[in-house]
C-alpha cells in the first residue's frame, strides 16, 4: 500500500510537470497595436542648424531649422510675474497640402496666444441671436411672470415649434 502512494505522488508530480512544460511552451498572445492616426515614417530628417543662447540671468534663444523646411525660433525671459519666463517666436512648415504655415506667438501670464492666417476665427461678438431663441427666451419669461402671479407653478410643456 505504501508503494502505491508513493506511485501515485510520483504521477502526479510528472503530470504537474507535464502541464507546467505546455504551459510555458504554449504561445503568448498579445494584443495588436492599435492602428495609428498619423503616417508613420521611417525617413531621417536632418538638422539643418540649431543655434541656442542661454544667458546666465535666465533669458535664452534658440532657432532650430530641419531638412524639410520645418522652422523655430523662440526667445524667452524671466520677466513675468513671480519670476515666470515670457516667450516669443514663431514656426513655420508646409501642410501636407503644399500650403506655407506661419505662426507667430506669445505665452506670458495671459497664456499662449498664437496668431496664424492658417487658425480659425470665432465670429464675433455679440453675433445674432436666432428669431426662434428669442422667442423661447420670450415664453420663458412670461410662464416666469405667470408663476410669480401665482397663475402657474408649472411650465406649461408645450413649447412653440422653432
Amino acid at each position: 500500500m505504501h508503494q502505491s502512494a508513493t506511485t501515485t505522488t510520483i504521477m502526479m508530480l510528472v503530470v504537474l510537470a507535464v502541464l507546467a512544460a505546455v504551459a510555458t511552451a504554449a504561445p503568448q498572445y498579445a494584443a495588436p497595436d492599435p492602428p495609428s492616426r498619423y503616417e508613420t515614417s521611417r525617413e531621417v530628417i536632418p538638422i539643418v542648424s540649431d543655434d541656442r543662447i542661454q544667458e546666465d540671468d535666465g533669458r535664452y534663444h534658440f532657432e532650430v531649422k530641419t531638412g524639410n523646411g520645418i522652422e523655430l525660433s523662440q526667445s524667452g525671459s524671466p520677466d513675468g510675474p513671480e519670476g515666470s519666463v515670457i516667450k516669443s517666436g514663431q514656426f513655420s512648415y508646409t501642410s501636407p497640402e503644399g500650403t506655407p504655415v506661419v505662426v507667430t506667438f506669445v505665452a506670458n501670464e495671459n497664456g499662449f496666444q498664437p496668431q496664424s492666417d492658417v487658425l480659425p476665427v470665432a465670429p464675433p461678438f455679440p453675433h445674432p441671436i436666432p428669431q426662434f431663441v428669442l422667442d423661447q427666451i420670450a415664453f420663458a419669461a412670461e410662464e416666469d411672470a405667470a408663476r410669480a402671479r401665482g397663475k402657474g407653478s408649472v411650465p406649461s410643456g408645450s413649447y412653440g415649434a422653432p
